[in-house]
Order: structure tokens, then sequence, then C-alpha cells
């Protein structure tokens, strides 16, 4: 994988002038230019516009002259300002002088970047920026189709930024930073961060990104996936939003891994766990192929590294027709020429059908290092809603994955157990029924599961309070429904040990 060219794009402000990004921080915080600010000017309906990459809404509700108006229309939506009006609230002669803006004519000026307000996790008046008019791309394209173009945040980057594990560490590695959303979050819970990317842009924007947000500089290398970082050196927490798209070629730094097929997606997982200390988390955004005659679950099995417990979750999957129109939409070649848009698009069914692809899987990836003699290896498809951030549930089932490494069924049976927080039980069967044909368990919570259990599942869950052992508990319930606690005691652990595994029962001791 080579470098990249930027030699289309414009110059970006200097990332050695942390003064500057620091009164320039201080004055758009002063005219209210934050994520709950630009809510209350431009309302839900342009400011969700504005997220598509839709901008008329936006510049309908800026027509008027204050500080926070012109702050929109000079960083969001690039338009020229008078150079008089913004310098009553803008240290105007040393952003110039920084690259942050540009003289425009005589008595204007625009901005050499997109700034774009974003709020942390804890309220915290964070600032992404961009490559112009590519602070997200999606159905609108992106605003530059340069092959180093640095894009904001998008939907993949607040998915990965909400599954994270965020418990305090000493390291954390971001690998592909892009415009350092990541690597902001990181900054928040771990001493030292580290960011690199293929693309020297990118790194060059993180950088403006974390001065501009208030946050302390990352440790940024330039290079693809691990081949910037010394061999021995060991990180807690490894995140990656990677250039995932398969793709025929690689067209787009930021998206278009440059390996074929789903390689770099399986380099980066397999490459992960010998970077990781013991314990440490690999969170990792991924793309894969369902290739004819291959189960998909054994080829992510696959992926996984020795020593690692991992967690793999499909939520989506597109046949290759839909797949190849999502990213020459996001490219925005459906706007273009229709014959080189066709022959784009036979290209990439060409590249599945040679590699007898049939769908791709969007998902989840995460890796835990582990001593234990046998890691646990977990892949399953979960489509459904889930409630975000979902960082302390990842990190949930993981410890349950413990818990139940270390016990055994009898253990598990002198063992108590607590309903988990809001869950409720529905019972399903045809109306008049005298007897439900299943009962479900739902969480309102976290992967907001649903699991279906037997009668004697429901009954031992609606009474786990953490005050009797499991065993006890199955011995009332056999008394109960006339059958042997033996019996009983033998078959059941198999439910318990599911029902802990998926979060409806936590150890209560």
């Amino acid at each position: 994988m080579g470098g990249v060219s930027d030699a289309t794009l414009s110059p970006l402000p200097s990332a050695d002038r942390p003064d500057v990004a620091a009164r320039l921080r201080e004055a758009l915080l002063a005219a209210s230019f934050t994520a709950d600010g630009l809510l209350d000017l431009l309302g839900a309906p342009a400011y969700a516009a504005l997220a598509r990459s839709e901008t008329v809404p936006a510049l309908r509700a800026t027509r008027g002259d204050t500080p926070l108006e012109t702050l929109v229309r000079l960083f969001l939506l690039q338009q020229p300002v008078p150079h008089a009006r913004v310098e009553e609230f803008l240290p105007v002669g040393a952003c110039v002088e920084s690259g942050w803006l540009a003289r425009v004519g005589a008595d204007e000026v625009t901005a050499t970047v997109d700034v774009r307000p974003f709020g942390g996790p804890d309220g915290e008046d964070w600032f992404i920026v961009s490559d112009l008019g590519c602070a997200v791309g999606g159905a609108g394209g992106i605003g530059s189709r340069d092959e180093g173009v640095v894009l904001g945040v998008g939907g993949a980057s607040t998915t990965l930024a909400g599954i994270t594990v965020r418990t305090p560490v000493s390291s954390a590695l971001d690998l592909g930073t892009g415009s350092g959303i990541q690597a902001l979050h990181a900054a928040r819970h771990a001493t030292r961060v580290t960011a690199t990317d293929l693309n020297p842009r990118a790194l060059h924007i993180t950088a403006l990104t974390l001065a501009l947000s208030g946050a302390p500089a990352a440790d940024l290398r330039e290079g693809s996936l691990f081949e910037p970082l010394p061999h021995d050196e060991r990180y807690d927490l490894v995140v990656s939003n990677p250039p995932f798209v398969i793709s025929p070629g690689a067209r787009l730094t930021y998206r278009d891994g440059g390996m074929g097929g789903d390689d770099l997606c399986r380099s980066l997982v397999q490459g992960a766990g010998e970077r990781l200390t013991e314990g440490g988390f690999a969170q990792f955004l991924a793309n894969w192929q369902h290739v004819e005659g291959e189960d998909w679950q054994d080829r992510l099995r696959s992926w996984v590294p020795r020593g690692c417990d991992a967690w793999i979750v499909q939520r989506e999957v597109q046949d290759v027709t839909q797949y190849a129109e999502l990213w020459l939409r996001d490219a925005g070649d459906h706007r273009g020429d229709q014959a080189e848009y066709q022959a784009r698009y036979d290209a990439w069914l060409d590249e599945f059908e040679a590699r007898k692809v049939k769908a791709v899987g969007f998902g989840w990836i995460t890796l835990r290092r582990t001593a234990a003699a046998e890691p646990v290896i977990t892949v399953e498809e979960w489509p459904h809603p889930v409630e975000q951030p979902l960082g302390d549930t990842v990190r949930a089932h993981f410890e349950r994955l413990d818990y139940l490494r270390a016990h055994d069924d009898a253990a598990l049976l002198a063992g108590h157990f607590r309903l988990a927080g809001e869950i409720v039980q529905e019972q399903v069967g045809m109306p008049g029924a005298e007897d439900p044909e299943h009962v479900v368990l739902r969480q309102h919570r976290g992967m907001r599961r649903a699991t279906k259990v037997d009668t004697v599942g429901a009954g031992f869950a609606g009474v786990c309070d953490g005050s009797l052992s499991a065993g006890r508990i199955l011995d009332a319930i056999a008394q109960l429904v006339g059958e042997d606690p033996v019996s009983l005691r033998d078959r059941t652990p198999a439910q318990i040990r599911l029902l802990v595994e998926q979060g409806f029962l936590e150890p209560a001791r």
C-alpha cells in the first residue's frame, strides 16, 4: 500500500500553532458554535439535513447576521463572509496567518477546512476537522474524489465510538485515525494515545481536531496498519474504523483498503492479538465476504488470533448489487457520467463474481487478550436495534465469559444469580389458549436481546434475586411441578449458562 497525494486539496492550517487553535476554540465557544448551539439555531430538521450533507435548510436558517449564523456559513456551509464582520468575534489575523482562514478578494474570508461541532459523551464541546465539503459522505457523495480526502464523522465512526470499552487504560491505539474522532474519545480515558494512518493528511487533520477540541496531542505515526509501530509495543486498547470497503482497486484512501476482498480486515484482526496487553481489548468495524459454499461464521472464526476471546456481531448483510450501489453513491459516481458509472458498477460485479462472493456482511469485531487455555469465540447475527453506547455491555459480556469458564455445572448450581435490570417476560400463544406456546424474556437495555425459555427457565429467572443458590431454586421448582429434582439439576445448567452468557442473569456474589 503506497502513499497518497493531496495535490488537488486545499492547504491545511498549521498543526504547529496550538496557541491559535486555543484562541479559535475560545471564540467558537463564546459564540455558542457547539452541537447544542447549532441545534437551537437551525432546528432539528435543518440540523439533521446537515448531517446528510444537505445544506439548503441550514442556508435558509442562517440568513441573519449573528456571530453564530456567520460561523455556520463560514465553517459548515463554506461560504465567504465579510472580513470586517467576522473580525468582531474571531482572531482573524492569526487564523489567516496560520491557515484556518483564507482571504477572498479585498474584503472577505473563507474557511480552508470544515469545522463541525461534536458533543462528547460527557457533554464535552469538541470540533471535528475534515476537508471542505467532506464532513460526511453517504447519499450525497463526498465533496472531493481526491485519493487523499479526509472525511469527518459518519455513522460508522459514531458506532465504533459507542461500542468501545471505556475503562481507564495506560495506552490506546487508533489505527487509521482519519479525522481523529476515535483518538479524541480515547484521550478521555487513556494516558497515552497513538494514532496511525497511511494518509499523512489524515494525521495532520487529527492533530487539528485534537488541538481545536482542547484534547492532549497524540503520538501520530504514518504508515499502513501496524507497520509504523515497533514490534514489541503493546496496547491496552486498539480501535479501528479501517478502510473496510471491499472494492475493485484503491480509489479512495479513507475507505478502500487496497487489498483483495476482505484481506485488509482479516489482516487487521489477525495482527491485533500480539499487540494487546493481557486483558486488553481490540475493537473494529469490518466488512466480510459471504462466499459460495463457505460458512461466513467459520470464515470469521478463522480470523481470530490465538490467545484471544472474540465476540463478532454481524449487523447487516447486503447482496453484491446493493453493496456496489452503496459505495458508488458514497463516491458521488451516480451524479457523474453514466457510461463511467456503469463501467465502475461492472467492475465491482466482476470482482465479486471472480471471488464467488454472493453477499457482504458488516459488523463489529471485539477481541480480548486472555491467558485462558481455551479462548471463547462467539459469532452471531444481530440486525436488531441496540442501545448505544454499548461499551459497558461489551465489557460485561467478556466478564461473564470469565465467570462461565471458571464455573462447571456443579459450581453453577451452587452460585447465586440476579435477574438483570429491565428484563420483561412475554407469553406468546393463540388467543384464548390455556397455556402459552412459549415464553420470551426480553431486554430493554444494551443488546436488547430476546430469548425463548421453557416454563422452568422462566420460573427460575423470575425468582433470581441473589438470595438462594441456583440448585435450591431448582429443587423448589421440581417440588412445585412434580419433577425429579436430580433430573432437573442435570438438564438445567445449559439453560442457565445461556441466560448468563446473554446477560439476562448476573452472578450475585
